[in-house]
């Protein structure tokens, strides 16, 4: 949610900041603005809408200057517009800020604010931080950094900030909690960004800045210090991301190019972790926690969106593999609850940026209960993978589109890695077992590529039901997280209503809603429940609903009452989630595309939920 770009150094901001905030389109916003500084002060150019629009405002502007920010904004303060657009600047008009986060006490500060003689130009909580750190300088008679370095300690909330000065047009400075924020390092050069996508291109060495730390950068040097204003050596990292990553290499969308990269990304999450031969997972990232695993009371997953219906693949397979007792919980209401955890349980927290502020917050309070936290993330040196004790990444590569495809695949990747390596830590699994589980895991890569050959025959099932206005998707077992799923990604990006309910409970409730127009999705594979799917599926028939079925290849008893089938390999019902997956995502695809949606960046909606 929200993007921030920023530079200092030898080249021209404007065309770098531009760039980065087109890098960061994916992660959803409202409004876009850049400020820049040169020899002829400051000039803050800021638009509602797409970065384009920014772009074209700007075209005949002044756009020089070795010094900018850029931002783009996902609104939670004010409308988006022009005036709540970022970069705000304070009351004197000496200093600029963009923001991404909450500020929470903003009213009281700006109650307080306003008695001083201060006047606002917008709605948003950001302007009141800017003003504030103008009014503490102005009192204090204290240098900008330090005045940053106290207002921080006045406001409550999340941020991630970098501010601008007139009088001194030769810096930035930088501070993040609870937002991300990364520095990339160049030579006589330096990068601010939300993520890593803007800096790559220039530089594969970073800093992510720690929560509580403030930077003062010049195009030479760095500072970083934490808010109690002990200076910090920061650690410089190298990038794993590759720019080709972040181009859409052929395909119309990211979302279908990352649909397409599963095969390899379920590869890479499994490369050097499996031993088939030898029956055996090997996860370096919980290693030192294999003892503690074979005496934990229970497990608590914490997710939000995609990564909890991840979370409810892991429960099936924890429970019925090592025999631990699960719990699957949203990291958005567990955290404001009073729930019992102790020192016997582990955590598991999953998400796909490793920023998301309900699974932080989640985390941070199951530390001081005692649990040990494992995280589960995509992305190296994010704010969960630090809060964590210990994890596994997902090894998936960067996801531009907003709507999570080979993220969640990823996930459940790794939740069935950790089931087989309890049960391996537990001895609730035979060696045989494991050696035949393990061989048809790394197989699946291939099954995933074989899958996606239906490509063309979803595309046809997608024009048949594009134009309905509701959608059912039912599933049992594993199959139910799938039918939550696949009803998730139909309405992010497409904007048909849709739900997904496990098949049995179809006749305690959502039966009533199924007539000639209701497409019902079933996830309906030959598993243990397939007889029982079978039933429901005639119950939709008989009520004239429109069935599109997921079933095993060669199935015939489905082919018999579905309107319409998509085929996937057969396979172990361990690893039905991977596979049927697939198709659902493809077919809510080819729907959002018909009906001229933009798939990559669905109104409304933020890739990474930093704010709660």
């Amino acid at each position: 949610m929200c993007g921030i770009v920023g530079y200092i150094g030898y080249r021209e901001a404007w065309p770098i900041v531009l760039k980065g905030l087109k890098r960061l389109e994916y992660r959803g916003y409202d409004s876009a603005g850049i400020a820049l500084m040169n020899e002829g002060g400051q000039h803050i150019y800021k638009k509602a809408g797409k970065v384009a629009v920014l772009e074209e405002f700007a075209e005949s502007q002044d756009r020089s200057g070795s010094i900018g920010m850029g931002h783009t904004r996902w609104a939670t303060h004010g409308v988006p517009s022009d005036r709540n657009s970022h970069p705000h600047t304070s009351n004197n008009q000496k200093l600029s800020i963009i923001h991404n986060g909450i500020i929470e006490n903003y009213a009281t500060l700006k109650e307080e604010l306003v008695a001083r003689g201060h006047v606002f130009d917008s709605d948003t909580d950001t302007e009141v931080l800017i003003h504030l750190i103008e009014e503490i300088q102005k009192i204090e008679q204290i240098d900008l950094l330090e005045a940053v370095r106290l207002a921080l300690h006045e406001v409550s909330g999340a941020y991630a900030i970098v501010i601008m000065d007139k009088e001194n047009p030769d810096r930035l400075i930088a501070a993040r909690k609870g937002s991300p924020m990364v520095i990339g390092v160049g030579k006589g050069e330096y990068f601010i960004a939300s993520d890593a996508t803007p800096i790559i291109e220039y530089t594969n060495n970073v800093i992510y800045l720690k929560d509580n730390e403030i930077a003062l950068i010049t195009k030479n040097d760095l500072l970083v210090k934490q808010l109690d204003n002990v200076v910090q050596t920061p650690l410089i990292q190298e990038l794993e991301l590759k720019l080709e990553m972040l181009e859409k290499g052929g395909f119309d969308h990211f979302m279908l190019k990352e649909i397409y990269e599963q095969p390899r990304s379920i590869k890479d999450c499994m490369r050097g972790r499996i031993y088939p031969e030898e029956g055996k997972v090997q996860l370096g990232g919980i290693k030192e926690f294999a003892e503690k695993l074979k005496n934990i009371d229970r497990i608590i997953i914490v997710a939000c969106g995609t990564s909890w219906h991840a979370g409810l693949v892991g429960e099936y397979l924890i429970e019925e593999y090592a025999r631990i007792p699960v719990e699957v919980e949203y990291a958005s209401e567990f955290r404001y609850r009073n729930p019992i955890i102790t020192e016997k349980d582990v955590v598991i927290a999953i998400s796909q940026s490793g920023e998301t502020a309900d699974t932080m917050a989640a985390i941070e309070m199951a530390k001081e209960r005692g649990a040990t936290i494992f995280g589960i993330c995509n992305v190296a040196g994010a704010s969960i993978p630090r809060l964590s004790h210990a994890g596994v990444y997902t090894h998936a590569g960067p996801e531009i589109g907003v709507a999570s495809t080979k993220a969640f695949t990823a996930q459940v990747t790794v939740l069935t890695l950790m089931a087989f390596y309890m049960a391996q830590q537990k001895g609730t699994i035979t060696t045989s077992k494991m050696i035949e589980l393990l061989t048809e895991l790394d197989n699946i890569p291939e099954k995933i590529q074989k899958g996606l050959e239906s490509n063309d025959i979803i595309k046809q099932v997608a024009e048949k039901i594009k134009d309905s206005t509701n959608c059912l998707f039912l599933g049992r077992g594993s199959g139910f997280p799938v039918a939550l799923e696949g009803a998730l990604k139909l309405k992010e990006i497409s904007y048909i209503h849709a739900e997904g309910y496990p098949a049995a409970e179809m006749k305690h409730g959502p039966i009533a809603l199924i007539d000639e127009e209701m497409p019902v999705v079933f996830i309906a594979t030959q598993n243990s429940s397939y007889e029982k799917v079978i039933s429901n599926i005639q119950e939709v028939k008989a009520r004239k609903g429109k069935v599109i079925a997921i079933v095993t290849e060669g199935d015939t008893e489905v082919k018999k009452m579905a309107d319409y089938c998509i085929e996937i390999p057969d396979a172990n019902e361990a690893f039905l989630p991977l596979l049927a997956t697939i198709p659902l995502q493809l077919l809510s695809y080819h729907i959002a595309v018909m009906r001229g949606c933009n798939v990559d960046q669905p109104r409304n909606l933020a890739k990474s939920v930093t704010v709660e």
